[in-house]
């Protein structure tokens, strides 16, 4: 099997062992899968961080640029009009900047978890008219959402250098 042999075992961090309560769980691996994603980004040169490597022009800065607009508009509530713009980021834009904007936007979205005490009850949004998802379906759709892309990540990531595991 690919990855387990003695010559070429992979260097892994394992998932957190999170605290018993369902929103330390749910925050632990929102968490985990935060800091992987950022990881594999910020540690990675330029023009290579650009590069697309798979037909869909996939790569990876658009990919933590596309999870600052969805940590935004999920918890700090907000609006994107147009979802496949969020996959590129400005030229302008340098590796530093977009990790910071990511780094900025979980610390601004984790206060607004720390205030959220019942898993059922809403997110808070400032999008007047609108509410927000339970804080259940919204860390699981988070976790779903970065664990998807940090996959993504990991293969482009491995294309660009051979750097594998978290």
């Amino acid at each position: 099997m690919a990855g387990t042999t003695h010559g070429n075992r992979r260097r892994d961090t394992p998932p957190p062992r999170t605290g018993s309560s369902e929103t330390e769980v749910l925050r632990g691996f929102l968490d985990y899968l935060r800091a992987s994603i950022a990881a594999k980004v910020d540690s990675t040169s330029e023009p290579q961080v650009r590069t697309a490597a798979v037909l869909s022009g996939t790569n990876l800065l658009g990919l933590l640029n596309h999870l600052t607009y969805v940590e935004r508009s999920l918890f700090l509530g907000d609006d994107v009009t147009d979802w496949q713009a969020t996959f590129q980021a400005a030229p302008a834009d340098s590796v530093t900047d977009v990790v910071a904007r990511y780094r900025d936007t979980i610390e601004r979205a984790n206060d607004v978890l720390d205030g959220c005490t019942d898993l059922s009850a809403p997110v808070p949004r400032r999008r007047p008219g609108r509410a927000g998802p339970s804080v259940r379906w919204a860390l699981t759709h988070m976790i779903e959402e970065t664990g998807r892309h940090a996959g993504h990540a990991d293969i482009l990531r491995e294309l660009i250098d051979g750097s594998t595991g978290r």
